[in-house]
This record gives structure tokens, sequence and C-alpha cells, in this order.
């Protein structure tokens, strides 16, 4: 089961951006393990979707990277790592965004942090969250599939 929950000071200390304008943060405990880039791969992939072209570069005006490189994923630019977190970065002209994913005690969040660069990310990102809050879910569900189809020793809860 996926949630919704409050982003917490770790994911906003782990964010690149100046300010930060929308954040959302979507847990699950999916009972297999992996680390944090894996997950983030499973939720986007190397490379970007057409959906996900249309969504992050036609509507939002993102920069995204072309083609495959460790140092991205999904186009966006991995712009920093720990041992339980990877964060990916990527902007526009009026927008600047990190998603970051965490594993943590069997948990993996996924974290979108948006800072409003000038007005029209004020105006263009309140209706797409509507959007994001709803494929938010669905991403993190595909992705623990992905990784439990691609895991041979899926964790087991006790009990």
């Amino acid at each position: 089961m996926v949630t919704r929950t409050t982003v917490g000071r770790t994911e906003r200390v782990l964010s690149s951006l100046p300010r930060i304008d929308y954040a959302d943060r979507f847990a699950m405990t999916p009972g297999v393990d992996a680390g944090p880039e894996r997950w983030a791969r499973a939720m986007f992939g190397d490379v970007p979707s057409a959906g996900e072209v249309f969504i992050w570069r036609g509507i939002l005006g993102l920069r995204l990277h072309r083609g495959r490189s460790p140092s991205t994923v999904a186009g966006w630019r991995i712009g920093g790592r720990g041992g339980d977190w990877i964060r990916l970065d990527a902007q526009s002209w009026f927008l600047a965004a990190n998603l970051l994913v965490r594993v943590v005690d069997g948990e993996v969040s996924l974290t979108t942090l948006l800072h409003y660069r000038r007005l029209p990310g004020r105006l263009v990102w309140p209706p797409c969250s509507a959007v994001h809050r709803r494929l938010v879910p669905r991403v993190l569900r595909d992705a623990a599939s992905r990784v439990g189809r691609s895991n041979p020793s899926p964790i087991h809860s006790p009990g």
C-alpha cells in the first residue's frame, strides 16, 4: 500500500533547491530489497517514456539529458547520492525540481521538491500537481513489481 506522508527534515536537507515551494512524499514497504538507484531506475527507467517526455519537457519545460547514461535516470541528472538515497535534478527557465528516492528500514519513498524560479512555475504546477499525486502511487507500485521480478530474495516480514 502506498501512503502520502509528511516531508521530513531529512528530505528537505537533501534537496539542492534554494527554497522549496512545493513538496510531497509517497512511501511504501514493498517487501523486496534494493538500493535507491535501482528503485529510481525501476520507477523511471534509463530514458523517459513518451508520457514522461510530454509532461517533463512539454508541459514543465524541464531540460533532460537524452539517451542512457550512468549519470542520469530517465534524463534527470543524478545530483547527489548517499547510502540510502539518490537525488535526481532537473530544471526549466521557470521551475527547478528534485526527485528524491530513499530506502530506509524496508520503506521506499519518492519525494518531489520544487522551486518556482519564475511566476509561470506558480501557475503551471498547481494543476499538474493534482495529476502528479494520482500518478505517483502507481509509479511506486509498478516499480515494486519490477524490482520484485528481478530480485531473487524478497524480504519476508515476520508474523
